[in-house]
């Protein structure tokens, strides 16, 4: 099969099979669980030695990670989390990295509280706002930090500006793509050199394994985080990277379903008398859409959106029957988060609240159920907040 021809949807499928599985004709593939492999040569040995530096299942899924997202190398991480914190690990003490304002709160607490201790800088930005970008930067600026649609907002980046930016002052850039996949969009080929996934998300689909992905636009930078991942033994392991592999078989079919849903559920809500407001970049007035449209196929499977208040919040969560009520995203059961306590606990109130992650926001992520289950109970959710909220309703 020429995998260079075929769409995205035959790719996560298919994959180059070994000689030894044309041997057995097995589909699937093998589950290694060898921490060391025998070397046949006192002089030269074999592509593994040890499985924290290789693992032959592993190894398929860093190919096949790299290959829909066009990289070169792909790198397992035992959580998206390992695989962003390795990723700045490439840089050094007095270097200075420049970050998306509405970022997820891991990211944020991994550079307020952690790189700082190596001596490397930040600064938050509006990545919405290409004069902020750029005035930003600064003569030691080596990394250009973006994620989008942003965790929780949904704020557009437009990626290839950044790029251009970055470029002219010499920056790498970082992207995570966990909501958009690359399903949706390959950030690689817009210019950005390392993409990054918490493949505990969408790719894998089930909310069974935590997982990170990533990688590189090129040769020599694989090189280097493949160093740094092999130094830091932050691997996947054996039967997660299997799970992970048959998870993103279904990737395609279950973010078609799921984001045709969200589009759906985006526009009840809208039109909603108790919904403040709503974050979708499906929805036609949603800031940056064209910008968007211009680099993704898809506006994915998350939404967020405004109730008045932590009152009306807490009284439709607890009236919801369908959504899970769960840190995380991505799977076939539809989660429904509170950032303020979730995503973004990490975060101080007033930077939260800065950033439009107030008391009454609320993250829906969709997944398979039927959409008009997931509209029924959302409405009758609704109901039962909107008059605990105002009795006289």
């Amino acid at each position: 099969m020429n995998q260079y021809n075929d769409q995205i949807e035959t790719k996560l499928i298919h994959r180059q099979i070994s000689d030894g599985e044309l041997k057995t004709g097995a589909v699937n593939v093998p589950i290694y669980l060898s921490s060391t492999f025998h070397q046949s040569s006192f002089d030269e040995f074999g592509p593994f030695d040890y499985s924290r530096s290789g693992n032959p299942t592993r190894q398929v899924l860093e190919q096949k990670i790299a290959e829909l997202e066009r990289g070169t190398k792909g790198f397992a991480f035992s959580s998206g989390m390992a695989a962003i914190s390795s990723a700045f690990m490439l840089l050094s003490t007095g270097d200075h990295v420049l970050i998306t304002e509405d970022v997820y709160g891991g990211t944020y607490r991994f550079i307020t509280n952690i790189l700082t201790k190596f001596g490397i800088e930040h600064t938050f930005v509006d990545m919405t706002d290409l004069n902020a970008i750029e005035q930003a930067i600064r003569p030691n600026t080596k990394v250009i930090y973006m994620e989008t649609p942003s965790n929780p907002c949904l704020r557009i980046t437009d990626i290839e500006a950044v790029v251009k930016l970055s470029k002219a002052n010499n920056c790498l850039t970082f992207l995570d793509n966990t909501f958009m996949t690359p399903f949706f969009q390959n950030p690689l080929e817009l210019g950005v050199d390392v993409v990054l996934h918490s493949a505990t998300k969408f790719l894998s689909g089930h909310s069974d394994i935590l997982a990170g992905l990533a990688v590189t636009k090129d040769e020599e930078l694989g090189e280097r985080l493949g160093y740094i991942q092999n130094s830091f033994g932050a691997i996947l392991g054996v039967q997660d990277s299997y799970q992970l592999i048959q998870g993103i078989k279904t990737l395609g079919i279950r973010l078609k379903q799921s984001s045709d849903s969200a589009q759906l559920i985006a526009n009840y809500l809208n039109n909603h008398p108790f919904v403040e407001e709503v974050f979708y970049p499906g929805l036609p007035f949603h800031p940056g859409r064209d910008i968007h449209q211009k680099q993704a196929r898809g506006f994915g499977a998350v939404l967020s959106f405004r109730l008045p208040n932590r009152e009306a919040a807490k009284a439709f969560v607890e009236h919801v029957r369908i959504p899970v009520f769960a840190v995380s995203l991505g799977a076939v059961e539809s989660i429904l988060s509170y950032p303020t306590t979730m995503s973004h606990a990490a975060m101080p109130k007033e930077e939260r609240e800065r950033r439009g992650i107030t008391d009454g926001l609320l993250r829906l992520s969709v997944g398979l159920e039927h959409v008009d289950d997931l509209i029924r109970d959302l409405d009758q959710a609704l109901q039962k907040a909107r008059r605990i909220h105002t009795p006289a309703f």
